[in-house]
């Protein structure tokens, strides 16, 4: 599809759009990745963006979070402990629950990234109109809340 080309309003039209503009911003996302010089993957990324949003969170709370099971995000957060990106600590209230927090050297990389990703993503939405820019908080707003809406359905 051409990206001059204006698509209709048919749902696998937008579709298509809306997975170019995702694609583009998967790429910038590694381009970001790659500047600031981190080793860690796209999914450890997620998980220690979930930690951030949560403060602390346990196990199987982020595995939920990640759409994995408990074994898998167990894993993962092996990889991120080792990196000194993530501590894991006994509950106060269950000693049998483990608990994830950042480290510093998390929190660190995290606000890198981060900055790197919103300059890229400055650059990118200043070559739009105000108009265009406008148009896109609705909609990227209405988007996040029907995503949200979908994904508390499919958990249900």
């Amino acid at each position: 599809m051409n990206s001059a080309r204006r698509p209709d309003r048919s749902g696998t039209d937008l579709a298509a759009t809306v997975e170019q503009a995702a694609a583009r911003l998967v790429a910038l996302w590694g381009q970001a990745q790659q500047a600031v010089g981190t080793t860690v993957s796209p999914s450890q990324l997620q998980a220690l963006t979930i930690v951030q949003r949560h403060g602390q969170i346990n196990l199987n709370g982020l595995a939920a979070e990640l759409d994995a099971m408990p074994s898998s995000a167990s894993r993962l957060c092996d990889r991120l402990q080792a990196a000194g990106l993530l501590a894991r600590t006994a509950s106060p209230a269950n000693r049998r629950e483990v608990m994830l927090a950042l480290t510093r050297d998390g929190q660190r990389l995290l606000t890198e990234v981060s900055g790197t990703r919103r300059r890229e993503l400055a650059r990118v939405l200043q070559g739009m109109s105000s108009a265009g820019r406008e148009a896109l908080l609705t909609g990227l707003a209405e988007f996040t809340a029907s995503a949200d809406a979908a994904q508390q359905q499919r958990r249900a």
